[in-house]
């Protein structure tokens, strides 16, 4: 065990004593929070009542620092709203507010009678087992899809348009999915010897210090550069970040690849790339400077609204630092052509020699990868290639093994190739939240025969479909791991409270698991089966708790050991053994093998016709302290930092609009509309506003026919539609036309 994993020498056990009170230390994996799982102390009184959460400033990963979404914890757990026990009820009265209460065993075999019925009528792959943000849930989930059967595992959003366009990008062209190094693989964080400090640090598409994304914590970004780390920001918004750069690239939204074209053809003009890296590691790049010489900075200055001065002093800033580090964000993905996008962006790291080196761009090992799943073998390869969008897009075979949920949608409302039938839901609120075209997604979902929700709260997705609700617990009420992600960590997540009847996730999908496919559910209980993750580094659960976070031995420069190929030999997991400038597999998939740029669609660089009547470009789904997508509505002090959905406008433009600070505002363009409260805000540039995403009122009234929770007014997925790119990966949620007038 010592030579797999290092762990964290705590001053305490997991779980003593202080004063009158019970500390037990954990992870706050789960909801209600976000998907970083910072470390904490929870504190209980003698009679097992949560009074209080604080950080653990023993954990490497926060070092005792929480966000208000945590540091609230007791207003989510006892909260008035929250699901306390399984209900169902009759298939004609969806959407109803009619439910019943029922027990654990009842609501577990209604829902495998069902899936098993449908199973046998119309086979395992007409049924969709679908997730949101994945947490610690997400290798659970897919094991229940595919030990049943079903190939059809999802995300309810166009062109799983949230991490996976970088996951499934990077795996094609490099092998490995590629993090920003911020000495997070070392239990010592920046007192390792082997760790040294970025020299910049280039912030694409991502608010970190708010958002928190991919495991990536906000405050490394400050922590590198208090440690003498330069900033480069590449953000649509002024933000707090941005003021603190070196350089501030305030790009049109969706132009990204444009940019990042535009910055390679100045490195490699300038001979500013790392010769001896790209010569012995890197395949094509003659071609990419090609492409690349196409995007002279006149040209990407027009594209991309930024001065041409600016792209070439943060190029030259990046190819001249010692090392330099990126965090790239959803703002990527979030376009229709994010495949060439990334493969741009990280063209920028990989030609300057920033792979899998200190202060660089690194790819953590992991015992569980995040994206990987886990139970891929109980699939029958037959099954496998029955997959919803495989046989349209090849790139679904690298990175999450997902379906595509565009073309699930069209295969729900068609039929074609066969029926879908049933759906399993947790983690995620997709119709108020992910999903485009709300109304679209709605009705095709409603064609199921049967469906099954998880979740902590009502939401108007468990509202409109769910025949059978289980209720999930939160995160301090169960025992749980993490074995991997892009921070890399084995985590361990510890059970301090009962609240109703609610269960942790993974006990249901275990109980579900035993009554669908038991074979491959052979565990007495979930601590068992942690233990048989947990088998391959000679660690138990008990070991984890006591002293996680755990560590697997990190080796920077892995291509050069061998450690990067199933084979051994040195180089990159790629047909080639090098990284692909010029994608050998995009060019058998059909798609460009060169990252390139396509204008956004609409846009004001493709649909110039549609200015007059929208003029604005908007982009979505803008982080908020207090909340995470469509969570923490219901929990006041939250609720109360940001109470209503807020579009921000430059005050110039609001001016000529004739809108005033917190005026209601309707925002529309060809789909659809809804309604926004106005924030003047010079952080955005007078032709762009931005908004949050994911809005519904838990306070309205929850029945369909009275609105769903006030949902459709404000649900900003009304303006997107289901259009993907090329590769099938990407949509455009970050940047669309509109215009704004008074509600």
């Amino acid at each position: 065990m010592d030579d797999l994993y290092t762990l964290v020498d705590h001053e305490k056990p997991y779980r003593y004593k202080e004063g009158d009170l019970t500390v037990t230390r954990g992870s706050a994996w789960n909801g209600p929070g976000c998907h970083l799982g910072c470390g904490v102390l929870l504190y209980t009184n003698d009679d097992g009542e949560l009074v209080k959460v604080e950080g653990d400033p023993e954990n490497p990963y926060n070092q005792g620092r929480l966000c208000v979404r945590c540091l609230d914890t007791l207003e989510s757990v006892y909260n008035k709203d929250r699901l306390l026990h399984p209900m169902k009820r009759a298939r004609e009265d969806r959407g109803k507010d009619k439910w019943e209460r029922i027990s654990w065993e009842e609501a577990l075999d209604i829902v495998a009678d069902n899936l098993n019925r449908i199973k046998e009528e119309y086979g395992a792959e007409s049924v969709i087992f679908q997730q949101g943000t994945g947490r610690d849930i997400a290798p659970w989930i897919t094991r229940l899809c595919w030990s049943f059967g079903s190939p059809n595992y999802c995300f309810g959003m166009s062109g799983m348009s949230c991490f996976l366009p970088r996951v499934a990008g990077c795996a094609a062209t490099t092998g490995a999915m590629w993090v920003a190094d911020y000495s997070q693989q070392f239990a010592d964080r920046y007192d390792d010897p082997e760790w040294e400090v970025p020299g910049v640090v280039v912030v694409w598409g991502n608010n970190p210090v708010v958002a928190n994304s991919d495991g990536a914590y906000g405050h490394w970004v400050i922590d590198v550069m208090k440690r003498g780390a330069k900033l480069i920001t590449v953000d649509p918004r002024r933000t707090w970040l941005a003021n603190h750069s070196d350089a501030y690239l305030q790009i049109r939204p969706g132009t990204d690849a444009a940019l990042a074209l535009g910055m390679l053809n100045v490195i490699i003009k300038e001979k500013l790339y790392d010769e001896d890296f790209v010569d012995r590691w890197c395949y094509g790049f003659e071609e990419l400077a090609e492409r690349a010489s196409s995007f002279p900075l006149d040209k990407v200055e027009e594209i991309t609204w930024v001065p041409k001065e600016k792209i070439a002093n943060a190029a030259r800033l990046i190819a001249t630092s010692k090392s330099a580090a990126f965090q790239w964000g959803v703002a990527i993905d979030m376009t229709k052509e994010a495949i060439p996008a990334g493969q741009a962006i990280a063209a920028l790291f990989e030609i300057t020699g920033n792979i899998d080196n200190p202060g660089g761009m690194i790819a953590p090992p992991s015992i569980l990868p995040y994206s990987g799943g886990w139970g891929q073998e109980l699939i029958p390869q037959a099954q496998k290639e029955k997959r919803i969008g495989l046989d349209k897009y090849a790139l679904l075979n690298f990175g999450f093994q997902m379906a595509s949920t565009d073309e699930l949608v069209k295969t729900i409302e068609t039929e074609d190739p066969y029926p879908i039938k049933a759906a399993w839901i947790q983690t995620t609120n997709p119709i108020a939240n992910t999903a485009p075209d709300p109304e679209r997604t709605l009705n095709a979902y409603r064609k199921l025969d049967f469906i099954a929700c998880v979740d902590l709260y009502m939401t108007p997705t468990a509202m409109a479909l769910a025949d059978v609700l289980l209720p999930a617990a939160m995160f301090p009420e169960r025992d749980g791991i993490r074995c991997g992600d892009n921070a890399q960590r084995g985590e361990a997540i510890n059970k301090v409270v009962s609240v109703g009847e609610c269960r942790s996730d993974q006990e249901i999908n275990l109980e579900l698991g035993k009554r669908l496919n038991p074979g491959a559910w052979p565990w007495r209980d979930v601590e068992e089966m942690y233990g048989e993750v947990l088998a391959c580094t000679g660690m138990t659960f008990s070991e984890l708790r006591e002293k996680a976070p755990a560590y697997l031995p990190f080796t920077y420069r892995k291509y050069e050991k061998g450690m990067l190929r199933g084979d051994g030999q040195p180089g990159f997991n790629t047909s080639t053994g090098r990284i692909e400038l010029w994608s050998t597999f995009y060019d058998q998939a059909g798609l460009d093998p060169l990252p390139y740029f396509e204008e956004p669609t609409p846009g004001p660089g493709s649909t110039p016709e549609l200015l007059d009547e929208y003029p604005l470009v908007v982009t979505t789904g803008a982080r908020n302290w207090s909340m995470f997508h469509s969570e923490h509505r219901q929990v006041p002090r939250l609720r109360n930092m940001h109470p209503d959905p807020i579009i921000q406008i430059n005050p110039k433009t609001a001016r000529d609009l004739g809108i005033e600070q917190g005026d209601w505002v309707w925002v529309e363009n060809q789909r659809g509309r809804c309604k926004r409260k106005a924030e003047l805000t010079p952080i955005v540039d007078e032709r762009v506003c931005s908004t949050d995403a994911a809005w519904w009122f838990p306070e309205e009234p929850g029945a369909e026919d009275e609105g769903l929770f006030g949902m459709w007014d404000v649900n900003i997925g009304k303006l997107i539609g289901y259009e993907p790119g090329k590769a099938g990966f990407g949509s455009n949620y970050k940047t669309l036309l509109c215009k704004v007038y008074k509600a």
